[in-house]
């Protein structure tokens, strides 16, 4: 078996007990298009974690979720504040830009966190017919350099949003590993902090595909079901998403993978905070570790635990730990690492 690297929890495989799930409910036929009972039992979980005012909707992946969830607070003559890290802006191929219309108004940050501040630098321009009027503040949770919002920051947030006539949209692609970092019920740093449109992740955390759009103001959810329809997002055999849902919300499957990737990444941090010549960059608060690596080792590491680089310009990287990292995976990296280092 390859070494499991440290360059994305995408690449992790899926949890036994989803594969388990996905078998379980393959006898048989079923209504499709979500007219099932393991999709009525999905939707009914993510309501008891997340309020039962919500409105869920399952789609393929997070860039549609994303997408999707964007468009329906927005029109083409809107724009989108977020975070220069963010992954609508750097990893969504200008999806949101191209299929909403929208312009993003992106943002530096020093930890992948929106500030008020930040944002004021974005807030003109209303009712003036030659700009893109701001509609959307956009963050994520966790950040795309692993940092965490605390409810309170989110509340400020969509506070400041709202008091424009604005929305609050959270991609929340690795929201598991958030909840678990802040040991907080997801509603808390949601639903009650002011969050209209929440992109709820699985796959990063142990699922095999499948995310799902939920809608807190359900006024706004309406008409959605003819969006993930027109934006090829309306899966006919939806009871495979669902049931991973399931699996992935029983027993706080959701929380044990978290919770494992986050203290695998803390693992990872500990032992190489002290290494001279490396610099830790961001506090290590979910499952990524950010640092700065001498360039010489670099190839030769890579070679037997791939990982990325985030930026090339001052020599930083991303390493991030998964549901199924173990502890000799953490060692024997950090092993070569200094085998590396110490030549």
């Amino acid at each position: 078996m390859a070494k499991r690297g440290f360059a994305s929890d995408n690449n992790a495989g899926v949890h036994p007990a989803i594969l388990k799930a996905l078998t379980e409910i393959n006898e048989g036929h079923t209504i499709a298009y979500g007219d099932d009972k393991y999709t009525s039992l999905a939707i009914g979980k993510l309501k008891e974690l997340l309020g039962s005012n919500c409105s869920v909707f399952f789609v393929f992946n997070g860039t549609a979720a994303n997408v999707l969830g964007i468009g329906a607070l927005t029109q083409s003559f809107n724009s989108v504040i977020c975070a220069e890290t963010a992954h609508i802006n750097v990893d969504e191929c200008g999806a949101p830009e191209k299929f909403t219309g929208c312009k993003l108004l992106s943002l530096p940050t020093s930890n992948g966190k929106l500030t008020i501040e930040g944002i004021k630098k974005h807030m003109h321009g209303f009712g003036f017919e030659h700009h893109s009027q701001p509609k959307v503040i956009s963050i994520s949770q966790t950040t795309e350099m692993g940092t965490v919002y605390t409810p309170s920051e989110v509340r400020e947030i969509a506070d400041y949003a709202h008091g424009f006539g604005m929305k609050l949209h959270m991609d929340g692609a690795r929201i598991s590993n958030a909840a678990a970092s802040l040991n907080l019920e997801f509603r808390e740093f949601t639903a009650e902090a002011g969050v209209d449109v929440l992109s709820f992740g699985g796959t990063k955390n142990g699922m095999m595909y499948g995310e799902a759009v939920v809608f807190f103001d359900t006024e706004m959810a309406e008409v959605f079901k003819y969006s993930r329809k027109q934006g090829m997002q309306l899966a006919s055999k939806m009871r495979f998403i669902s049931a991973q849902f399931n699996a992935f919300l029983e027993n706080e499957l959701w929380k044990s993978n978290a919770l494992h990737a986050n203290h695998m990444a803390k693992l990872l941090y500990e032992k190489v905070k002290n290494i001279n010549e490396i610099k830790v960059t961001q506090d290590v608060q979910a499952n990524g570790v950010f640092v700065i690596l001498p360039e010489r080792i670099v190839e030769e590491l890579q070679k037997e635990y791939f990982f990325y680089p985030w930026d090339e310009s001052r020599s930083e990287y991303r390493w991030m730990t998964s549901f199924d990292t173990t502890e000799e995976d953490i060692n024997g990296f950090v092993g070569r690492l200094q085998e590396l280092l110490n030549r």
